[in-house]
């Protein structure tokens, strides 16, 4: 990975592209890479849809290697749900044969001053730009279908779905899994309408003929890549825990903790999470045919994603996954699989994030426009943001907008986006992550639960002191990881035992010729954090912006009777240096 691919979506006579070396980018990839590109090139008040924004999309530093579990993409882009900038990423194919052809990353730029819509295709033969009208509108199992002559496992699409070419803020990224359908997303704060924004539909990556990066040193990699399989192979989380049943195992964790969500984060409790809980889902999956276990790209050894099946054993969807399963279940008062698989399904059809959709469905449940638990009309109203109704229209603006309009007072969002499956008066720790994020509301953006499950759901937490300290540590810990192309599922063993920090950076060190030490990577991390702030501020965020909504701090919890803790002035202090 030595070249970066732009493409001028906007360049006189036609879309036109040009490859360059790394330049003073040598060293970066993932979010670090994608961060550093938009903090540099894109003016932080530009308008998120016009052609000064730019949409980044970059494997990371172990992609196209030989490393397990190194499958992840990121995309970075000015953000159209919160105005400041955005790091989302996805798992699927797409990072590793990007990688393998050669990119450390594709930059898309500029705007098409038609309405034309664009099929690009990278092979190891070359580029190719070409308009292909005939897929306006399409849904994203429809488009690859139709988009792709001849479909082989040595093959990657990145696409939009028709919400992102209605360029709403809660469209999503989708990226092909190993069966080639288009299930992994990167589905927070509206990528998908920067893509649409660009007037490209579809991105087919052909990786035929070429191969895994090969490392510098052969030996230590292959040693250090045995190991670091053996490490995750035998933590309880990535080699016991979701490889088992996937990430619904956190239904019962959670609404056993009382910080599931439920029916618009009125309740800590959803009295139908049994339902919909790990448990019930692979039962059914195995009933139907389809597999509680499933891995979304090569080299993947936790196995956490599924295949949901109907009653006649037909494919409906991949398994949903915690978050939908929260986001259209719980917080729905929704406890019906089948009805949260169909949800599912049209979210990566039409092109959705699946946390943003399941807060907004509810907003519309809160303002009296559906009952809470009623599955049927919250399918419908999905549809309508398919179809782009204007009832879809405000829904698919995101949660914090349709909330306005519907006249709903209290929306869990922070810098615009939509609150995940956790709520922060239970977990505070999570909501100092939530509020001071530059990413907005994001549990990935550094997963500080530090609480435990105790007999009868009791919580036994941290301190909030060593809460907050917390969520610094691990908001810099996933901003390194996240420029490394391993899943954010590694984290545990990564963070948790020496051993295996070691192995990942003799990973990097092997394949690379690097001398990376443990404060190189650290300091990666708060640099990529420093800079994402820093475009914040001059797209005009200020310290109020780093905050939760008044309701978390002011409306107990139940079952737990808790608010949010945390003092305005603690979160200011989080990151001054």
């Amino acid at each position: 990975m030595d070249k970066i691919l732009r493409i001028d979506m906007g360049a006189k006579g036609g879309p036109a592209y040009i490859e360059e070396p790394m330049g003073d980018y040598k060293g970066l990839a993932g979010r670090a890479l994608t961060s550093a590109i938009i903090a540099r090139e894109v003016p932080p008040r530009c308008h998120p849809l016009g052609k000064e924004n730019k949409l980044v999309m970059a494997p990371g530093l172990l992609s196209g290697s030989a490393a397990d579990m190194s499958g992840r993409i990121s995309f970075g882009f000015k953000s159209p749900l919160t105005g400041g900038i955005k790091e989302s990423n996805a798992g699927g194919s797409v990072s590793r044969i990007l990688a393998r052809l050669g990119y450390a990353a594709i930059i898309l730029e500029g705007k098409p001053g038609d309405d034309s819509t664009y099929k690009i295709t990278i092979s190891k033969s070359g580029l190719r730009i070409e308009v292909d009208n005939n897929l306006k509108m399409l849904g994203n199992y429809e488009l690859v279908g139709k988009a792709v002559e001849n479909l082989h496992r040595n093959m990657a699409c990145v696409s939009i779905g028709p919400v992102g070419e209605m360029k709403m803020s809660v469209a999503s990224i989708a990226c092909t899994d190993i069966e080639l359908d288009p299930t992994r997303h990167a589905g927070r704060g509206g990528g998908g309408a920067v893509m649409g924004s660009k007037g490209v539909k579809i991105i087919i990556l052909d990786g035929t003929g070429t191969r895994s990066i090969v490392a510098q040193d052969k030996d230590r990699f292959a040693n250090a890549a045995q190991a670091f399989a053996t490490s995750l192979k035998e933590h309880p989380v990535t080699g016991t825990n979701f490889p088992r049943y996937g990430t619904s195992v956190m239904v019962e964790i959670v609404n056993e903790a009382g910080a599931f969500p439920t029916r618009y984060f009125s309740e800590g409790r959803f009295e139908g999470a049994d339902r919909i809980d790990a448990f019930s889902l692979s039962e059914l999956e195995l009933k139907r045919g389809g597999t509680p276990t499933h891995g979304c790209h090569v080299g993947c050894i936790v196995r956490c994603s599924g295949v949901f099946n109907d009653e006649s054993g037909e494919y409906i969807t991949k398994q949903p996954e915690y978050e939908t399963l929260w986001a259209h279940g719980a917080n729905c008062g929704i406890d019906n699989l089948d009805a949260i698989a169909q949800l599912d399904m049209l979210d990566d059809d039409y092109g959705i994030d699946t946390i943003e959709m399941g807060n907004a469905v509810a907003v519309a449940m809160a303002a009296g426009l559906a009952d809470f638990g009623d599955a049927d009309r919250a399918i419908e109203l999905v549809e309508e943001v398919g179809k782009g109704t204007p009832m879809g229209r405000i829904l698919g603006a995101g949660t914090a907008i349709a909330a306005k309009i519907l006249g709903v007072e209290n929306a869990p969002v922070v810098k615009g986006q939509a609150l995940p499956a956790y709520d922060p008066r239970v977990m505070q720790g999570v909501g100092v992550t939530y509020a001071t994020s530059p990413m907005g509301a994001d549990h990935t953006a550094g997963f500080a639960f530090g609480s435990a499950v105790g007999p009868g759901g009791k919580i036994e937490q941290k301190t909030l002191d060593e809460l907050v300290a917390l969520s610094k540590e691990m908001q810099t810990r996933i901003t390194a990881l996240d420029a490394t192309g391993l899943c954010l599922f590694t984290n545990s063993p990564i963070f948790s035992q020496e051993d295996t920090f070691k192995q990942m950076l003799d990973l990097i060190n092997s394949l690379y010729g690097w001398k990376l030490t443990r404060e190189d990577f650290m300091q990666m991390g708060r640099n990529t954090l420093r800079e994402e702030r820093e475009f914040n501020k001059a797209a005009g965020f200020n310290h109020l912006d780093d905050r939760l909504p008044e309701f978390f701090s002011k409306i107990p919890l139940s079952p737990h009777n808790v608010t949010f803790q945390i003092s305005d002035q603690t979160l200011d202090d989080l990151f001054k240096e």
